[in-house]
C-alpha cells in the first residue's frame, strides 16, 4: 500500500477513467445492439453488463497490481459483433454455453504458451478479412440509417469528422453526447424507462449445443485471439512492456469462464483502450503507469455495480442513433481489419474470399458465414500458395538444368 501512495498520480487515474467512459460509449453499444436483436430482457442485460464489467475490473486490477504493468483488459468487442447476427439463432443457454467453450479454448492457448506459436501459423490477412467481414454490418447500416433518421445520423456524421480531426480521444464520447442532444431536441429519448438501480446478477445454466458451439463459440475463441489479444499485446509491447502472454490470456480467460453463466460472452486484454494507459498520458514515468490500470479495474467495478441503470439508460435510446454510434466506433476497427486483409499481395485474394463470405451473412448447413469465411480463405489461401510455390520451384529447378 506505501507502494501504491507513492506511486498514485491524477494523471494516471484520469487515464483510467478516459479509458472506461471510452469503453461504455462505444464498444459496450455493440452488447446492447446483440442484447436488442435477441430480444433479450432488461434484467439479463443488466446481468450481463454486470458480469463483463466487474469481471474486466477484477482481472485488470489483479494482473496490473500484480504484474506492475498497465493491464486494461475489457469486453470482446469483435465477439459482441459476432453475437449480433448469432445470438438470435440459439437460446441463451445455449450461448452460454458455448461462451464457455470459447473462453476454455482461450486459457487452453493461454495456459500452453502456445499463443505466439499459434498466431503465427495462421495466416495474417484472413484473420484480420474474417474481423473486417464481421464488423462490416455495422459500417453499412450507419449509412443505411440516414434514411430512416437524416437529422440525427448526419449530425453523429459530422460530429465524428470534426472530433477526430481536432481531438480524436474523445470522438466517440462526444459523438454520444451530440446524439443525445440531438434525440432529445426531437423527441426521440424515452426517458420514462430511466430507473436508478443497482444490478442483480442473474445465473443462466448452461447448454451444449454442437450447432451454437460451431457458429458461436469457435469463432468467438478466434476473433478474441487475433482481434483482441494480438493487438493488446502488439500495444503492450510498443510501450516497452515485454511481460509473457502467458498469465495474462489465462487469467482473463478463466475469468470469462467464470463470468459466462452470468451472461458474459468473454473480457479479454483491451487493445484500443489500452494504448491511453500506456503511453505518456498516464505518466511520464513508464514503471508508475500501472496505476492507470488499477484505477481502471476500479470504475469498471464502480460502473458495473449499476448495470442496471446503463440498460435503462440505453433501452432510452433510438435504435438508430446506437447503430449509428457502434459504426462509428467500429470504423478504426475496420479499417485495421481492411488493412491487415489487403496488405500482403501474396494473401490477398485468400483474404479478399474471406471477408465477402464473412460478410455475405451466409449460411450453410446450419453454419453461419464467419465459420465458412475462415474455411474458405483457409482453403484458398493454401491452393494459391501451393500452386505459387510450385511453379516458383519448378522455375527454380529448370533453371538450374
Amino acid at each position: 500500500m506505501d507502494t501504491l501512495r507513492k506511486d498514485l498520480s491524477l494523471s494516471a487515474v484520469i487515464a483510467g477513467f478516459i479509458a472506461v467512459i471510452i469503453s461504455y460509449a462505444g464498444p459496450l453499444i455493440i452488447v446492447f445492439q446483440a442484447a436488442k436483436e435477441a430480444h433479450l430482457p432488461n434484467d439479463v442485460v443488466s446481468s450481463w453488463i454486470w458480469a463483463i464489467s466487474i469481471g474486466s475490473g477484477i482481472t485488470g486490477l489483479f494482473l496490473s497490481w500484480r504484474l506492475r504493468i498497465p493491464v486494461i483488459t475489457a469486453w470482446s468487442t469483435p465477439g459482441a459483433a459476432l453475437l449480433v447476427s448469432m445470438l438470435p439463432t440459439v437460446t441463451l443457454p445455449q450461448a452460454i454455453g458455448a461462451y464457455a467453450v470459447a473462453s476454455a479454448i482461450i486459457a487452453v492457448v493461454g495456459l500452453s504458451g502456445a499463443f505466439d506459436k499459434l498466431m503465427s501459423r495462421l495466416p495474417k490477412a484472413i484473420a484480420a478479412a474474417m474481423l473486417a467481414g464481421i464488423l462490416f454490418r455495422f459500417g453499412a447500416e450507419l449509412f443505411t440509417s440516414i434514411n430512416l433518421q437524416p437529422v440525427l445520423v448526419l449530425s453523429m456524421i459530422a460530429a465524428y469528422l470534426i472530433f477526430k480531426r481536432f481531438s480524436p480521444r474523445y470522438a466517440i464520447l462526444s459523438v454520444l453526447i451530440i446524439g443525445c442532444a440531438v434525440a432529445a431536441w426531437f423527441g426521440e429519448l424515452n426517458s420514462s424507462s430511466i430507473t436508478i438501480a443497482v444490478a442483480h446478477p442473474v445465473f443462466i445454466a448452461p447448454e451444449w449445443s454442437w450447432h451454437a458451439i460451431i457458429n458461436i463459440g469457435l469463432p468467438l475463441a478466434l476473433v478474441t485471439l487475433t482481434g483482441q489479444y494480438v493487438p493488446g499485446m502488439a500495444v503492450l509491447r510498443t510501450s516497452g512492456y515485454n511481460t509473457p502472454a502467458r498469465s495474462i490470456i489465462s487469467i482473463t480467460a478463466i475469468g470469462s469462464i467464470l463470468m459466462a453463466p452470468f451472461g458474459s460472452h468473454g473480457f479479454n486484454l483491451a487493445a484500443i483502450t489500452a494504448a491511453i494507459c500506456t503511453g505518456r498520458e498516464a505518466h511520464e514515468d513508464r514503471d508508475k503507469r500501472y496505476i492507470a490500470g488499477i484505477a481502471c479495474g476500479v470504475f469498471y467495478i464502480l460502473m458495473g455495480t449499476f448495470g442496471a441503470t446503463l440498460a435503462s439508460v440505453f433501452s432510452a435510446l433510438p435504435k438508430e442513433l446506437i447503430a449509428s454510434l457502434a459504426g462509428l466506433a467500429l470504423f478504426g476497427a475496420i479499417s485495421a481489419g481492411m488493412t491487415g486483409a489487403m496488405a500482403d499481395e501474396k494473401q490477398r485474394e485468400a483474404a479478399l474470399i474471406t471477408f465477402l463470405v464473412t460478410a455475405s451473412g451466409m449460411s450453410f448447413l446450419g453454419l453461419a458465414a464467419a465459420f465458412w469465411g475462415l474455411i474458405f480463405g483457409l482453403v484458398a489461401h493454401f491452393v494459391l500458395t501451393y500452386t505459387r510455390e510450385s511453379k516458383a520451384a519448378a522455375l527454380a529447378e529448370g533453371s538450374r538444368q
